[in-house]
């Protein structure tokens, strides 16, 4: 009897309790989650750069996924990046921080960078999404935004070609996608048809919310829908999220 009555209170506390979790769950895939999770990962990479005395950032890319080669609707992921000329033998040579796994961004909302290098806001064609969904921001060891050419690469700077690495975030594209032995999440920047190749860093995004992103037409989605986002900008000396 005692027993019963004890799982018929944890029963009634778990009920009770699963609205709260809900709304926990829920604050965390809304934009202002994500919001809160960006700007605690801009805070741990100017902390990294000045830890390693090196440029270092956070890199935005999709995940591959073999269900959706295209990569549009694959989890999207930041991860820490670091410049090492060493280990990737490029001036622009970025790698993954080691030791840090990448974090995974809900899957509800999508981030984007729509400005170009010059300040101004971008028309997208449609078949450029998923590349606008790649990007990084990067900051100096004494903690300023930079705007820095970037070429993530595999920390063991093996080139397009060459599938010798075991690096298991960044690698080569016949390592991530292969069938039986997949090395890497991420494919590295050696493949420019992509949208995979090397480019400035940036100053700025935008969060979008994918089920209105694919409530749209495909043509229309930057005319309709991403156009009419608020820009998100990075203070370039605290590094902090700001409104312009």
């Amino acid at each position: 009897m005692e027993m019963t009555v004890v799982i018929a209170v944890m029963a009634l506390l778990a009920v009770f309790g699963l609205p709260a979790i809900r709304a926990l769950i829920n604050s965390f895939e809304s934009e202002g989650g994500t919001k809160a999770m960006i700007s605690a990962s801009l805070a741990s990479a100017r902390a990294i750069a000045a830890k390693e005395h090196h440029y270092a950032g956070i890199r935005f890319q999709k995940a591959y996924d073999p269900n959706d080669p295209d990569l549009l609707n694959a989890p999207q992921y930041m991860v820490f990046i670091v410049h090492d000329f060493g280990a990737t033998g490029l001036a622009p040579g970025f790698r993954a921080v080691e030791g840090i796994k990448p974090i995974k961004l809900p899957d509800s909302v999508g981030v984007m960078e729509v400005v170009n290098g010059d300040g101004e806001i971008d028309d997208v064609p449609s078949g450029e999404f998923t590349d606008k969904t790649t990007f990084s921001i990067v900051f100096s060891p004494s903690g300023k935004l930079l705007l820095h050419d970037v070429r993530v690469s595999n920390r063991n700077g093996k080139r397009k070609g060459n599938n010798s690495s075991k690096d298991d975030i960044f690698n080569t594209k016949d390592n991530v996608t292969d069938a039986l032995n997949p090395v890497g999440m991420f494919i590295q920047d050696d493949y420019a048809e992509l949208g995979l190749g090397e480019e400035p860093s940036r100053r700025s995004f935008i969060i979008y919310d994918k089920s209105e992103f694919n409530k749209v037409d495909e043509d229309r989605r930057w005319s309709d829908y991403l156009r009419y986002l608020e820009v998100i900008y990075i203070n370039p000396y605290t590094g902090t999220m700001i409104k312009k």
